[in-house]
């Protein structure tokens, strides 16, 4: 007999008598079985005991039977006809919906995210200090490296934490928490206040923080969920489309900026910013509305997140319920709904099982492991580059609408507001917009060492145009126009090729790389290795540029961080070449795991001492 037909389970060495009585347990596929009072029985997914139930009334055979190794090639065909149905499908509504749904929350990640870039400057008004008279208060460094590095710090834990729980209780199960604390989070920074033992700048770190490990536990549901229900043909677009809502948020936190300034015009436009004090309580009021509005497409979000049915493939092969997943298959490809039988017949297999051996087992393949380490690199290395513009794009774009001690205060905010949505919408959108063409049609791989290396030589050319010290003049105050020009250009062309290159294709490669049980958790180390590159870019820019006040240090800081930035994308060039394109290919065959003989044959009862070991607890 084939060694693949042979149970791994102990319940076939000595005989023991069958069971006397029979039991029919039944479920909505989703749920452990109800348990019947017989005495053998055998172990679940979750590691509980099942009683053995009447296999006539079950549809599977005896253990003991000649035809239960039959059944397990039956259950092979059966989990990969349902599969290829997935794979195969057309794009129907309910994968237009998937899209929105989860675009949703991704569009109120960026936005909670990359606002704190205009909200640190209005905090800095009314919270903070002047280093001179006549100077406009700002925080201080260390405050501004705090609010700026807690959220990917928080969101750094958040993909590890959901990441594990995705795979262990289901992405249906935990699908809404993740968002549920972004909106708590938010909807708390907008009301917090200062107080003799409390600084507003603490509280809020600590909320962003919080709110980060909301936005960190999006990620690996979020991809998981839509490379799981995405046909083989567009899983490319699928998951690029739901991650290009990230822009979409982006551009929603600058137009709200702009919106706040000229609400506020008549107050603001005649106070200069040393006397901000003068119409703190405007200010106050404005960067609240900015935070604060994070929360109405959050809430948005969270009302249809919940519909969200569960994936087959997570039913198939963590849950082990082949004839749950099957139904779910037509269901939702048939009517693009969904819909629970408490009544379905539960059908559970024995199949790979998350365990620290099976998980050394597989990552002791070169060619997974090589996977493993070169999505986490590529991620880091593109989120130092990504995190470090994104979030100080006010600080490298000096040049552009460049600031004067006599600006008012309008004046201040509206061309900050206006420098962060030129990139915006002159590179970012316009690099999701290409690679949701060209991924399906030239692969992630390809698309992702163009994206390094034109990062590479875009990057260095613009830390050798700032460290020529031509893009200000020496007055601080008047800059080389043409320099300054230059140097938007080629920031645009940085976004562009950030997004239509690594930025995606590092969140798209570990969603089709990992197997089932594996993919959400491993989708989180990956992701956590990209936010740690987020928190070192912090971190190094916070070192170059505490001295903002004095120029030449200021420029030369600038110069220094864009030089390590391309060193990192010349990195990535090279860990990119050991991930192989998962282009047109399903997630089981990316997953390098041998898939004809993936179930060994239906579930089976326990030894006679364990079925009592578990009737005892």
């Amino acid at each position: 007999m084939a060694s693949f037909m042979m149970s791994p389970y102990p319940g076939q060495g000595k005989a023991a008598p069958p069971p006397e009585v029979y039991g029919t347990a039944h479920s909505n596929g989703h749920e452990e079985p109800v348990m019947s009072e017989v005495p053998y029985g055998y172990e679940t997914a979750n590691g509980e005991y099942q009683p053995y139930t009447n296999p006539q009334a079950m549809g599977s055979y005896n253990w003991r039977s000649d035809d239960y190794q039959d059944q397990g090639a039956l259950l092979n065909e059966r989990r990969k006809a349902a599969l290829d149905e997935v794979d195969k499908a057309f794009f129907s509504r309910f994968h237009w919906k998937v899209v929105g749904i989860v675009g949703a929350g991704f569009f109120t990640d960026a936005y909670d995210t990359f606002v704190i870039d205009t909200a640190v400057t209005i905090l800095g008004w009314v919270y903070g200090h002047a280093d001179s008279p006549g100077s406009a208060p700002v925080l201080s460094p260390a405050q501004i490296l705090g609010l700026k590095a807690a959220g990917p710090i928080g969101t750094f834990f958040g993909m590890l934490v959901f990441g594990y729980l995705g795979d262990r209780l289901g992405r249906k199960r935990i699908y809404g928490m993740e968002l549920l604390i972004i909106i708590c989070s938010v909807f708390t920074q907008s009301l917090m206040a200062q107080g003799r033992a409390v600084n507003i700048v603490g509280t809020l770190t600590l909320s962003r923080f919080i709110m980060g490990v909301g936005i960190g536990g999006d990620y690996p549901t979020s991809s998981v969920i839509a490379s799981e229900y995405a046909p083989v043909a567009a899983r490319g677009r699928m998951i690029t489309a739901v991650f290009a809502t990230q822009g979409l948020g982006q551009v929603a936190g600058a137009i709200v900026s702009i919106v706040l300034a000229y609400a506020y015009k008549s107050t603001l436009d005649n106070t200069p910013v040393a006397d901000a004090q003068i119409v703190a309580n405007h200010l106050d009021q404005m960067w609240r509305i900015l935070i604060g509005f994070g929360c109405i497409p959050g809430t948005l979000a969270l009302l249809f997140r919940f519909t969200i049915p569960e994936t087959p493939r997570f039913t198939m092969d963590i849950v082990r319920n082949v004839n749950q997943a099957c139904q779910d298959v037509d269901t939702f490809l048939t009517t693009g709904g969904y819909k629970v039988d408490p009544d379905a017949r539960v059908e559970v297999v024995q199949a790979p099982k998350a365990s620290l051996e099976d998980w050394m087992n597989y990552f002791s393949k070169r060619k997974n492991l090589f996977v493993l380490l070169g999505t986490c690199y590529s991620w880091f290395a593109l989120d130092i580059a990504f995190y470090g513009l994104s979030l100080n794009s006010s600080v490298f774009l000096t040049g552009i609408f460049p600031s004067k001690p006599s600006d008012t205060i309008w004046n201040r905010l509206h061309n900050l507001a206006v420098r962060n949505v030129i990139p915006i919408c002159a590179g970012l959108i316009p690099g999701y917009i290409a690679a949701f063409f060209i991924i399906d049609k030239f692969g992630r791989r390809m698309l992702q060492l163009v994206g390094f290396a034109a990062l590479f030589v875009l990057l260095l050319i613009m830390g050798v145009v700032v460290g020529t010290g031509k893009l200000f003049s020496h007055d601080g105050v008047n800059v080389n126009q043409n320099g300054s020009n230059a140097f938007l250009v080629l920031y645009c062309l940085a976004s562009f090729f950030l997004n239509c290159g690594p930025n995606t294709t590092t969140f798209v490669v570990p969603a089709e790389s990992f197997p089932t049980r594996y993919r959400s958790t491993m989708n989180g180390v990956v992701a956590a290795s990209g936010k740690l590159g987020a928190i070192i870019s912090q971190a190094v820019i916070y070192a170059q540029l505490k001295d903002v006040a004095q120029l030449q240090k200021h420029e030369r800081g600038i110069m220094v961080i864009l030089i390590v930035f391309a060193v990192f994308m010349l990195s990535g060039v090279a860990s990119t070449l050991i991930v192989p394109d998962t282009m047109n290919q399903t997630l089981e065959t990316n997953s390098n795991e041998e898939q004809a003989n993936f179930i060994y044959g239906p579930a089976q009862p326990t030894r006679p001492e364990q079925a009592d070991r578990y009737r005892d607890q």
